[in-house]
Formats: structure tokens, sequence, C-alpha cells
């Protein structure tokens, strides 16, 4: 016997050239763990493919195979119900906090526009007293503003009371005569029922009136709350940010900076740009008025002003209220010729006066912007028309500039402004 079939006799199993699970004789032994299941991996499957016989998944063993386009519109499906309720809480805990969301909004509008002119006056004057003159000031000439608007309507209350009641009646014998031909009788029952409908409801009316008075409050708290949170927002709203920066992971501090930086620049822009567009419709519109001698042609420009902040439908409805107002004082003819001027003031400022100076701020397109008028409308009244452009905006500026990939993360300078 040589030496070879000697190392052949030797070999033991496990080593190299046995056959595994093999002993003595030949047979082989076979170790079955409790418990243990069959493999279903790459090889059971390959395996499987060899022989023919197929292996189902653990999800289809009852064969009943669920389509996989389903089971993808399955797992949105939840995600997006969960984020449904989640939006759905959202709003009814800011809903409950509407005072204090509206008083933060003032805020930021007043520092976006206030800031540039209290950092102008912090260059000869020290930071505090520079935003305080800023405020101050700014807040006496709104005041101002106002005050010589009341006392306009105050003063000519006796002659604006006696054009309209003139007025109306020039409009009643305008609808009896060409083209209208409606019969005097119609416009006596139409005013006679007014006058019942106003003697029922003198209780509800009044109320009303107190209800009225109570937002009044609630308007004033919010407007105090505003001033009080933008005076330190301009003194020191950069420290805040960069604060609240300091509290978030390493990771995260980037995308965050990135994030404030495109939020503020667009809620700044627009805010900026939406005066100076809301100034120049009131500018067009109080020539015209004056030109026409309309009465309460400054009352309706202020008006104007504070419609144009709801865009695409605040300047229509003022001048619709201005053409029933030179209806009544001033006849059909300049009534018509002020109802020309929706269409007009709506020309410049969609073609001109958006593109110029929102185009830079604001890349909505004009069905977005009127869908979120609408639905800001219908959640919040008011005051989710006049807030829902800017949050829409602000939104997608910051996705589109997470969306710009960034090679190296951003430093933060403590010393500057994110404006």
């Amino acid at each position: 016997m040589d030496d070879g079939s000697r190392r052949s006799q030797r070999q033991q199993p496990g080593e190299p050239g046995s056959r595994p699970g093999s002993g003595r004789g030949g047979r082989r032994r076979r170790y079955v763990v409790p418990a243990s299941r069959p493999a279903r991996g790459v090889g059971a499957k390959a395996r499987a493919r060899t022989t023919g016989t197929a292996v189902r998944p653990a999800g289809d063993r009852d064969g009943a195979a669920v389509n996989r386009g389903l089971r993808v519109a399955a797992a949105y499906a939840w995600r997006l119900l969960l984020l449904g309720v989640a939006v759905y809480a959202v709003f009814t805990i800011l809903g409950r906090l509407q005072l204090v969301g509206v008083a933060l909004f003032l805020a930021l509008v007043v520092t976006s526009v206030l800031r540039p002119l209290a950092d102008l006056l912090a260059r000869r004057l020290p930071r505090a007293a520079a935003v305080a003159l800023s405020v101050v000031g700014s807040l006496i000439a709104v005041l101002g503003l106002l005050g010589l608007v009341g006392g306009l309507i105050a003063g000519e209350s006796t002659r604006l009371g006696q054009e309209f009641s003139g007025g109306i009646g020039r409009i009643q014998r305008w609808l009896e005569g060409s083209p209208f031909h409606v019969s005097h009788s119609l416009l006596s029952d139409l005013q006679g029922k007014v006058s019942t409908f106003v003697s029922q409801h003198r209780s509800e009316l009044i109320s009303s009136v107190l209800s009225g008075a109570g937002r009044l409050v609630e308007v004033l708290t919010a407007a105090a709350l505003a001033l009080f949170c933008s005076f330190f927002f301009m003194h020191s709203g950069d420290k805040y940010w960069y604060w609240f920066q300091d509290l978030l992971p390493e990771s995260a501090q980037d995308t965050w900076g990135r994030a404030g930086r495109a939020a503020w620049r667009t809620f700044a822009g627009y805010t900026r740009g939406i005066i100076i567009v809301a100034a120049s419709n009131a500018v067009l519109v109080g020539i015209a008025l004056f030109a026409l001698r309309v009465p309460l042609a400054l009352p309706l420009m202020l008006l104007e002003f504070f419609a144009a902040f709801i865009p695409l439908i605040g300047s229509p409805i003022a001048l619709a209220v201005a053409t029933v107002v030179a209806l009544a004082a001033r006849g059909p003819v300049i009534a018509i010729v002020v109802l020309a001027l929706i269409v007009i003031v709506g020309q410049i400022e969609g073609h001109v006066l958006h593109p110029l100076v929102l185009g830079w701020a604001v890349r909505l397109h004009p069905v977005v912007v009127a869908l979120s008028v609408i639905t800001g409308t219908i959640l919040a009244g008011v005051v989710g028309a006049v807030v829902s452009v800017p949050m829409v905006s602000v939104a997608w500026s910051v996705l589109s500039e997470l969306r710009i990939p960034r090679t190296r993360p951003e430093t933060n300078h403590p010393g500057r402004s994110p404006d």
C-alpha cells in the first residue's frame, strides 16, 4: 500500500477532500435543529427554479397575490392619511391661537419693512435708539394718516349724506328710464322690504356692531403685541435665529440655515414689493377720483391701498365700492368711468408692477395665486386671504433652495444678519 492510499484512509470528515456530513462507511449524517425553518434565500429559489418548483413569498402563502401597484397605493394612502391628520391638528391649534399668529405675522411684516431704516439710523445712533425711532416714527405717521381720513369724513358727513340721498333718487330715476325701464312700484316695494328687514333685525344688527367692537379690541391687542415683538426682531432677530440653529444637530444646521435665509429673503421681498404695488395702485386711483371729483377720494384711496394686499381680488373690490360712491354722488357716467378703472388698474398691476417689483421674490403661477387666496379665505377669512400668498411663496422658495445641491456647508457668522 503506497503513501497516497494511506493518506486517503487517514482522511477525516471536515478536511479538504472529504464530503461534508459523511462519516465512517460513507454514510451522511443529518443534523436537525429543533424549531428550524427551511431556507428561502437565493439558494432555495435557485434550487426551486432548477427543479421546477415555485417558491412563493411569505405574504402570498394563501394564494392571493396582491398587485404591486395596489401595495404601493396602500402604502402611500396610509402615509397621506397620517399627514392629513397632522396638518389638521396644526390648523386646529393655529385656529385657537389665531391672535398670536396674526401678531407674529404683523411683527414680521413690520420688521421686513422697517429693518432697512433701522439699519440706516444705526450708523449714527445706538441700535436700540435707532429701532425705537423707526417704530415710533412710523406709528405716528400711520396714526396721523388715519386721523386725517377720519377728520375728513367727519367734516363732510352732512354734505355727503345729502349727496347720497340725492344720488339714490338719481339712481332710481335712472333705473326707471331707458334702457332698464324698471317700474316705480317695484323699486318702492324694494325700499319697503329693506326698511322692514332693518326694523325687524335691529337687535341682531346691534349685537353684530357690539361683536365688531369686541373684535376691535382683539385687533388692538394683536397690534400692540406685534409692535412689541417687532422691536426685538429688529434689534436682535439674527441672534435669535443663530441661537435656534445652535440647538439643532450639527448635520442639520446648514440645511436649516439655507432654508431660513431663503424664507426670510422671499418674505421680506414680497412684503416690500406688495407695499410698493399697493401704494402705486392707491396713487393712480386717488388721482383719477380727484380728477373726476368723486367724494371721499382720500378714504377710497386708503381703502385701495389696504385692499391691494389681497392679490387678484382686493383692488376690484375696493374699486367696486368707489363705483357705488361715484354712482350715488356723480351719476352713472362717472360711475362707468370709475368702473373702467378696475380694468386699467388690473392691467397695470398684473403686467407692469408685479413683474417689475415682485418678479424676483415671488415666482408663482397666477392659478396658484388664485387657488391660494381662495383656500386661505375659506380657511381663515380675510386673514387667510392676506397671508396665503406669502406663505405659499415662502414654502416654494424653501423647497427650491433645498433642491439645489451644496458641496460644502456654509459657516454661520454671528455678526452677519440673515436679511
